[in-house]
C-alpha cells in the first residue's frame, strides 16, 4: 500500500517538474522574443521608428473606417429592409380580396346583381387604398401585362396560344409580383404567349413516329 503512495507521489512529483520545465521554456522563449523586438527597435533611426508609427497609425484608422462603414450598412439596410417579412405577410391582403372577388363574380346566384358591383367596387377601393399605402412605403407593385419575362420579376407558370403576341409576353397575371426599395419582395406569377401548334405539322410528325415504329 505504501509502494503504491510513493508511487503516485512520484508521478505527481515528475508532471509538476515537467510543467515548470515548460513554463520556464516558455516564459525565456518570450523574453527572448521581446529581447529581439527591443535590439531591432534600438537598432533602426528616429526616422524608420517614425514611419513605422505612421504605418500602424494609417492600419488602425483604416481599419477603424472599414469597421464605421460595415455598421453604416448594416444600420441602413435594417432600417429599410427591416420590414420585409411584415411586409410579404401584408401581400396576403391582396391576394384574399382579389380571390374573393373572384369567388363572387363566378357565384351564378350573385352575377348582374346590383349588390355584386357595389361589393366589387368596395374591394378594388380597399385594394387600391392598400397597394397606396405599400407604395409610400417603397413597396411597388411590379409590371407585367405585355411586358417581356424577366426572370428577375417575373415566374412563368403556364404558356398560351397567342399569335397575336411576341412568344414570352406575359398575357395573364396569376399573381400579383411587388418589390421593397431595389429588392424583389415576391416575383409576379403570370402565364406567357406561345405560337399556336400547326395541327398539319402534329399530324405529320404522328405519322413519322407511326412510320418509326
Amino acid at each position: 500500500m505504501e509502494k503504491e503512495e510513493n508511487l503516485k507521489n512520484e508521478s505527481i512529483k515528475s508532471e509538476n517538474e515537467d510543467n515548470d520545465a515548460n513554463a520556464l521554456e516558455d516564459s525565456n522563449q518570450t523574453s527572448q522574443n521581446n529581447k529581439e523586438d527591443i535590439s531591432e527597435a534600438q537598432d533602426k533611426t528616429p526616422e524608420e521608428k517614425i514611419l513605422d508609427l505612421e504605418d500602424k497609425l494609417t492600419r488602425t484608422f483604416a481599419e477603424m473606417e472599414n469597421q464605421r462603414r460595415r455598421f453604416e450598412k448594416e444600420k441602413e439596410e435594417a432600417y429599410e429592409y427591416g420590414g420585409f417579412s411584415f411586409a410579404k405577410e401584408a401581400l396576403n391582403l391582396i391576394d384574399n380580396l382579389e380571390r374573393s372577388k373572384q369567388i363572387l363574380g363566378n357565384d351564378e346566384s350573385l352575377k348582374n346583381s346590383e349588390a355584386l358591383k357595389k361589393t366589387l367596387d368596395h374591394f378594388d377601393i380597399i385594394t387600391k387604398d392598400l397597394i397606396s399605402i405599400f407604395s409610400k412605403n417603397n413597396i411597388k407593385p411590379i409590371e407585367s401585362l405585355n411586358k417581356k419575362l424577366d426572370p428577375n420579376f417575373h415566374q412563368a407558370m403556364m404558356e398560351i396560344e397567342d399569335d397575336q403576341k411576341e412568344p414570352g409576353t406575359i398575357i395573364q397575371e396569376i399573381q400579383k409580383g411587388f418589390t421593397i426599395k431595389d429588392r424583389l419582395l415576391r416575383p409576379s406569377l403570370v402565364g406567357v404567349s406561345k405560337k399556336t401548334s400547326n395541327k398539319d405539322e402534329k399530324d405529320t410528325k404522328n405519322k413519322e413516329n407511326l412510320n418509326d415504329k
